[in-house]
């Protein structure tokens, strides 16, 4: 196949995020007549964020929290071209791959998340690991546990990110590294966690009730918690920060701010002012009418939502209906995301916490609430990809 070749009615699917999954299981319930769909993916296996924490925490193996492109797209009789995006020609309707020749398309829909931006931290793209994209961060995470069990001394493990991103990690982080060198007769001790923020309080946006929760449970698990802190400068063994001082620590996660690629800014596409493509609420580029994107890489002009799983997995049905629109005719639809979501934030140990504007509750109930939620949103996909 021609993979540069002009096709009448192609829609071509930029990335495998939780947006577009609902897009391609929606496609195989009802295929669009005289269209050809095509899904550009860095990865065949797709992780779902919202079960990365019971990943790490050894609740989860690979296959519970990952969706597999490749029988989703048969589903949805969409081709599955495993390469990487690095440009966009919207003028001439092209995407261009890192390892193949362009891919023209008629409507293009972009739904590829989004990374901690380690570049604004000197060194910390040298000794940093990034949380996102996930796929990297478990290759990580499968060298690290063996190390940790290795080591003889003190080791002190860094996690940047106060949000609720790093708060999930470094207590699921803790809670493996602890289940496992208890089980090897060795002090958990040993290992010292450390959580930086540069707010001035952890869980910024939550209510206070969520937040003096979690700093309990923080102190509760000796992990020191440092808000308030602008690191600026990373090391081997050592963070440095902007009021002189420094902490030692032999590794470091970073669950910062989101950034998206930065072939966006070449694109020639409407971004806002962090680059994200600027959207309308039809999830439509507010410059080009052929180009849609959903989920964190996407920004909802005159919305704005926290760029969480929860928004995108909501986005996925308006945007599968708007593809089609495109294609069929019509006029689109608007999505008018929830101000306030419901958050399900977990602490390691098959416990979790509840939150949704004032209300917040915890407990072994909400963890089983909450796995409950993630097993059935990944058996959606599952069982789509093996009923074709």
């Amino acid at each position: 196949m021609n993979r540069g070749s002009l096709v009448r009615n192609h829609l071509v699917l930029i990335g495998g995020g939780h947006s577009h999954v609902e897009v391609l299981r929606r496609l195989g319930l009802a295929r669009l007549e005289a269209v050809r769909v095509t899904v550009i993916g860095r990865d065949r296996f797709t992780p779902y964020s919202g079960m990365l924490p019971g990943v790490v925490a050894g609740h989860y193996n690979f296959a519970d929290a990952h969706i597999d492109l490749q029988p989703l797209c048969d589903f949805a009789g969409a081709t599955f071209i495993q390469d990487r995006a690095v440009g966009l020609d919207p003028e001439r309707r092209l995407v261009r791959c890192a390892n193949g020749s362009p891919i023209s398309y008629d409507i293009l829909s972009i739904n590829i998340g989004s990374s901690p931006n380690l570049s604004a931290v000197p060194g910390a793209e040298a000794v940093g690991v990034p949380v996102k994209p996930i796929s990297g961060f478990l290759a990580y995470w499968d060298r690290l546990v063996p190390r940790v069990l290795a080591a003889s001394g003190t080791l002190r493990i860094a996690v940047i990110g106060t949000g609720a991103g790093g708060v999930e990690m470094v207590l699921a982080v803790q809670y493996r590294l602890s289940q496992l060198l208890a089980a090897q007769g060795r002090d958990p001790a040993q290992v010292k966690y450390l959580l930086f923020g540069r707010s001035d309080r952890l869980l910024a946006g939550y209510p206070r009730a969520m937040q003096a929760r979690f700093e309990r449970i923080l102190r509760e698990r000796a992990i020191e918690l440092h808000c308030n802190v602008v690191i600026s400068g990373a090391e081997p063994g050592l963070l440095r920060c902007a009021d002189g001082r420094d902490f030692p620590a032999d590794e470091m996660l970073f669950v910062t701010e989101a950034q998206p690629p930065a072939w966006l800014r070449e694109a020639g596409i409407t971004l806002d002012q962090r680059g994200f493509i600027a959207v309308n609420l039809a999830l439509q580029s507010l410059s080009h009418s052929t180009i849609f994107a959903a989920g964190d890489v996407a920004s909802v002009i005159g919305a704005p939502r926290p760029k969480a799983g929860v928004f995108a997995v909501r986005q996925g049905p308006p945007l599968a209906e708007n593809l089609r629109r495109s294609f069929v005719g019509g006029t689109l639809i608007y999505h008018h995301a929830q101000r306030e979501a419901l958050a399900l934030l977990s602490t390691g140990d098959r416990y979790a916490v509840a939150n949704r504007g004032r209300w917040v509750v915890g407990g072994r109930f909400v963890w089983r609430w909450k796995d409950w939620i993630d097993r059935r949103f990944m058996r959606r996909y599952q069982m789509a990809s093996s009923a074709d």
